[in-house]
C-alpha cells in the first residue's frame, strides 16, 4: 500500500476505484481469475463507508432479485471462512427477525416459508423459544424467525484480507485523487494516467462524479458501540420493523438492531437519513436510536457508550446496486448503490464483475443489477 508512482508505466487488465468492501471483493475475484489489477483508493483501504458500516451479513427478501443476490454472497462468504483471518471477526451469529405482535408473526411465518423455499435454513420460534434464544429481550414478545446462515464480520478487516492478493501480485495505490474517467483511462489529480481494459467504479457515494446519470442518494446513518459485555447478547437481533424503516425512501427513521461483536461489545443501530450530508452525530437520532434499543431490551440502558459515529450509504431508488457496464461506456463497470447491504453484497457485486469481464455465465440472472435499467426507468417517467 502506498502512493502512485509512474503507474502510466504498467499496463493492467482491470483498475478498481475504490478499496472499500466491495472494490476489494472485485479486485479479489478478478485476481483469482489471474488478471492484472490495479485498486486506486483516494483514502485508506475500507476507510469509507466500509469502516463506518455494521458489518451484518444477512439474507433479505424485499424483490427476488435481492434475495438471490445476498443468498449467493452469504455462501460466497462461508466458501471464504477458512481462509479469513481471526481479525476479520467472522461468526455465523444468526439473526433473529423480532416479531412484536400477531401482524408481525405473520411476517415471520411468510418470511419464513420464502427463505426455506431458496435453500435458507431457519426456524420460527415463539414468544417461550424467543425469551430462551435471548433472554434479555423483554417479555413478552409474539416471537421471531431465526436465519441460521446470517452472520457477522468487521468489515475493514474484511476488506484489507481480499485485498492482500492485489498488493502481493498486482497493485494498490492509497491516497489517489481520482478526477475522471475518459474511455479505458482514469486521470489522476496530478494529472497522471492510468489505463486498462475495463475500469470498475466503485466509488460508492462518489461513483455518480465519475460515471454521468448514475441515480444514487447519499443516506446517512448513526451507529453507537459499547464497552464489552461478553455474553450478553447472543444474535444480531432485529425488529420487523426495520423493514418498514428500510422501505421508506423520504422520512427519517430509526428502528432496533443489535448485533455482538467478537469482543463482547455491542453495536447499536440503527438510522437513515436523507438530506442531511453533515457528518456530525446528530445526538436526538442517537437518542431516538437508544430508546428504541431499550424499547426491546431494557438493559442497554445500563451498558456504557464508547463511541458513536455517521456513515454514509450509496442508494438506488429501486434498492438494487448497479452491477455491470456503463450504459454510456462499456469499458467502465459500475459496483455502486448497494445501500445498507454492501457488506452482504460485496462478494456477489464481486463474482458478477469478473463474470461479465470474463464474458462467462454466473450463478444468478444480472439482468436484476444491471445500470441500463434506470436509463430505461427514466425513459417511462
Amino acid at each position: 500500500m502506498g502512493n502512485l508512482v509512474n503507474p502510466s508505466e504498467s499496463t493492467y487488465d482491470v483498475v478498481v476505484i475504490g478499496a472499500g468492501i466491495v472494490g476489494a471483493a472485485c479486485a479479489h475475484f478478478l485476481m483469482k481469475e489471474g488478471l492484472r489489477i490495479a485498486v486506486l483508493e483516494r483514502g485508506v483501504v475500507g476507510g469509507g463507508a466500509t469502516a463506518a458500516a455494521m458489518g451484518h451479513l444477512v439474507a433479505m427478501d424485499d424483490s427476488p432479485a435481492q434475495l438471490a443476490l445476498t443468498k449467493l454472497s452469504l455462501q460466497l462468504w462461508k466458501e471464504l471462512e477458512e481462509q479469513l483471518p481471526a481479525s476479520a471477526e467472522y461468526r455465523q451469529t444468526g439473526t433473529l427477525w423480532i416479531a412484536s405482535n400477531d401482524e408481525e408473526m405473520a411476517e415471520v411465518r411468510r418470511k419464513h416459508e420464502l427463505y426455506r423455499s431458496a435453500g435458507l435454513a431457519c426456524e420460527v420460534l415463539d414468544s417461550t423459544a424467543l425469551g430462551e434464544a435471548e433472554p434479555r429481550l423483554r417479555r413478552p414478545l409474539a416471537g421471531a424467525l431465526r436465519v441460521l446462515g446470517d452472520g457477522v464480520i468487521y468489515p475493514r478487516a474484511a476488506a484489507q484480507f481480499l485485498l492482500r492478493g492485489v498488493v502481493e501480485r498486482g497493485a494498490l495505490f492509497t491516497d489517489c485523487n481520482v478526477v475522471s474517467i475518459e474511455g479505458s483511462t482514469v486521470l489522476l489529480g496530478d494529472r497522471t494516467r492510468v489505463s486498462a481494459g475495463h475500469i470498475v467504479n466503485d466509488a460508492g457515494c462518489a461513483a455518480p462524479d465519475l460515471t454521468a446519470g448514475i441515480v444514487i442518494r447519499n443516506r446517512k446513518g448513526h451507529l453507537i458501540i459499547t464497552d464489552r459485555y461478553p455474553g450478553f447478547l447472543r444474535h444480531q437481533v432485529v425488529e420487523l420493523g426495520y423493514l418498514k424503516s428500510a422501505h421508506s425512501v423520504t422520512a427519517d427513521s430509526v428502528a432496533f438492531n443489535l448485533q455482538p461483536r467478537a469482543a463482547g461489545q455491542i453495536l447499536i443501530g440503527s438510522s437513515r437519513q436523507y438530506e442531511d450530508d453533515d457528518t456530525a452525530v446528530n445526538h436526538d437520532i442517537v437518542r431516538r436510536i437508544m430508546e428504541r434499543a431499550c424499547e426491546f431490551m431494557p438493559e442497554v440502558a445500563t451498558l456504557s457508550v464508547l463511541r458513536m459515529w455517521t456513515g454514509f450509504r450509496a442508494a438506488t431508488p429501486d434498492k438494487l446496486p448497479l452491477v455491470g457496464p456503463s450504459p454510456e461506456n462499456s469499458k467502465v463497470l459500475l459496483a455502486t448503490g448497494h445501500e445498507g447491504l454492501g457488506i452482504t453484497a460485496s462478494m456477489a457485486t464481486g463474482r458478477l464483475i469478473t463474470d461479465m469481464i470474463l464474458e462467462r455465465e454466473s450463478p444468478i440472472s444480472r439482468e436484476p443489477y444491471l445500470p441500463s435499467r434506470m436509463t430505461r426507468e427514466a425513459t417511462h417517467v
